[in-house]
């Protein structure tokens, strides 16, 4: 019997996912260890094996569609098997009015697309359609104005299946909101129309299909000065645009910015390069400054429990232990994986977690629930010599901290003679470490925001007498 390949649930909290890339194609022999193709959540991408040997009998998705966990995606059995009846025979029930287990062919589906209109959603009643496809297109929000392929033009179930392939799908939410304008593309995940698209009434895609291209095309323009390329927002890109806006819509954002002494953090790295033998004994010699600064701040966290916090709506949720999100720079866009109990964890722990985190980002195999979580987060641009930025909060937190470079500041110098009358402080350069902190204003003021701030730079300045305590 036939096997059918399901979009697996990657994680409690992931509820669709998107096909990035097949590596297969219909007709093509599989072993159930083969790759059959990519997927990507908000967080992460996955790469997805076949589960079964055979024949590819049926991709039942695009490239780039957005599909719910747990539906089907494929159809792998022996050559020349119904595939259809194999879906019907798993799940009639749950697949009923699913538009990705329906055989339409491609004639069928451009010849619709040319006909089907993205009006309000109402039938018009001049046009012969059947009950099963009336039933079809009331539920998916379509409007039914063009002639069908069946008998005298009837308008029949496979002619609304073609006709919603060249649409984006609709979420729960707006199918239940009724009739509206519909889009041409949504600002949901995967540009899924949401229930606020059809309230609005916004064309995401006018632009582009005014110029004859679809929204998720790569367009090439040459004015005589140089090439032009437009570079569609899908995937993680989107997610991260789409949080960005987010945050900076619901959440009253203030940055304030300080520096610690950095002469002990750097002492303590000379120490473990000048004591090579003692710090592989003692597992310290991948210690980074970044390192250094995250056991800081999971230090520091619980003597300010209003830091360590989620603000949802009307609550603000202050958590007891310091579950630390580590900003990710990766060839996908920015990640944020988790330091579960950091502030239980001691040093080489912390440095170890990070490392193995941000590897996982980098190579794709991050879990979700390593991508979830995060009480407070840490961005670190001081490597690449930023001295001062406004971290984006990563709501529902409160507070987000920016680890700029590494750089010489004036500091005045205490000594007998300058108490001598006239005598002047003399004054030295010692390197400084920067600190952006952003907070939700709404949940946290300046004032206490500012005493943690100095509580973390002087654990950094000292950071020597917190490694003696643990």
């Amino acid at each position: 019997m036939a096997h059918i390949l399901i979009m697996p649930r990657q994680g409690n909290t992931v509820e669709s996912c998107i096909i990035t890339d097949w590596k297969v194609k219909e007709g093509d022999d599989v072993t159930p260890e083969t790759i059959v193709c990519e997927v990507e959540t908000d967080k992460a991408s996955f790469e997805v094996p076949a589960g079964a040997g055979g024949a590819v009998l049926k991709l039942l998705h695009a490239s780039g569609d957005d599909v719910p966990v747990l539906k089907p995606i494929a159809v792998i059995g022996a050559t020349g098997e119904d595939w259809q009846a194999a879906i019907s025979q798993e799940a009639p029930d749950k697949n009923a009015g699913d538009i990705s287990v329906k055989d339409v062919s491609k004639s069928e589906i451009k010849e619709n697309q040319e006909k089907n209109t993205s009006s309000p959603c109402e039938i018009n009643q001049e046009i012969a359609i059947s009950p099963r496809a009336r039933n079809l297109a009331a539920k998916e929000n379509l409007t039914v104005d063009f002639l069908g392929t069946g008998p005298g033009h009837r308008v029949i179930e496979r002619d609304v299946l073609a006709a919603l392939q060249n649409r984006p799908p609709l979420t729960a939410a707006a199918r239940a909101a009724g009739p509206g304008q519909v889009p041409a593309a949504g600002s949901g995940l995967g540009g899924r129309i949401t229930a606020a698209d059809l309230s609005s009434g916004t064309d995401l895609a006018s632009g582009a299909r005014k110029a004859g291209v679809r929204p998720d095309t790569t367009v090439i323009q040459d004015f005589g000065e140089g090439a032009i390329t437009d570079l569609p927002i899908k995937g993680i890109r989107r997610i991260i645009a789409d949080r960005m806006f987010k945050s900076l819509a619901e959440s009253a954002q203030f940055t304030l910015n300080a520096s610690a002494p950095a002469n002990k953090l750097q002492n303590f790295r000379s120490g473990v390069k000048n004591q090579e033998s003692l710090a592989v004994e003692l597992g310290l010699t991948k210690i980074t400054i970044n390192d250094l600064i995250l056991l800081a701040v999971s230090r520091t966290l619980p003597r300010f429990p209003f830091m360590n916090a989620h603000k949802t709506r009307d609550t603000i949720r202050v958590f007891e232990r310091v579950h630390l999100g580590l900003a990710v720079d990766t060839p996908r866009g920015l990640m944020v994986p988790v330091i579960r109990n950091a502030s239980l964890l001691s040093l080489t722990q912390i440095s170890s977690e990070a490392k193995r985190l941000a590897e996982a980002c980098q190579n794709g195999s991050a879990k979700p629930d390593e991508l979830s979580g995060s009480t407070f987060t840490v961005t670190n641009l001081g490597s690449m010599g930023i001295t001062s930025f406004t971290p984006v909060l990563n709501v529902p937190e409160v507070a987000i901290l920016g680890v700029c470079a590494i750089e010489m500041k004036p500091a005045a110098q205490a000594t007998a003679d300058h108490q001598l009358p006239g005598a002047a402080m003399p004054v030295i350069f010692e390197p400084h470490i920067g600190f952006s902190l952003t907070i939700d204003h709404q949940a946290v003021d300046g004032a206490p925001a500012a005493r943690f701030l100095k509580a973390l730079g002087d654990a950094v300045a000292h950071i020597d007498l917190l490694l003696a305590a643990g």
